[in-house]
């Protein structure tokens, strides 16, 4: 089975790639440290810190494995592959909610780097993949589980 390619933009490889580098030379020595620590509090069966160390651990180590797997599977959308016609990965988009009368921008990313705070949603949700291959003008419905969102497309630009 091959693995799951990762659509990301330059800044989220480099956002990928400097948290992967963060993991491997920082949070792994302090993480070690913290073990090193605990192992002299003694009894390893009842020391809260150790087990919390040894946890973080095994979370930091998972979470590089991830990253490394990702980066193993990237494919990095360039500039001149997003453009202002068509709603694309990479693409942010001004659309308008006709429900809510208020208009709203999203930006378009691989579901590595999404991040609904920052109005940064994946090409997999339901509200990105409406998007998708749409033009300035047209009416998108989205069905999301508090019912149907409908907006209007009123400006396609390249992310900042």
């Amino acid at each position: 089975m091959s693995e799951k390619e990762v659509i990301v933009t330059a800044s989220g490889l480099k956002k990928l790639e400097e948290e992967l580098e963060y993991l491997k030379t920082v949070k792994r020595k302090e993480v070690a440290e913290r073990i090193k620590i605990a192992i002299g509090y003694g009894d390893l069966s009842e020391n809260s810190e150790y087990e919390d160390a040894k946890n973080e651990q095994a979370f930091i180590e998972g979470r590089i494995i991830t990253l490394e797997k990702m980066l193993r599977n990237v494919k990095v959308i360039s500039d001149d592959e997003v453009g202002t016609d068509i709603v694309s990965v990479g693409s942010t988009v001004v659309v308008y909610d006709l429900d809510l009368d208020e208009e709203v921008s999203y930006t378009i990313v691989g579901s590595a780097e999404s991040d609904p705070l920052e109005n940064k949603i994946s090409n997999e949700s339901p509200v990105g993949e409406a998007l998708l291959g749409k033009k300035r003008g047209d009416v998108v419905e989205v069905q999301v589980p508090a019912g149907v969102i409908r907006y209007k497309i009123v400006d396609i630009q390249k992310q900042d």
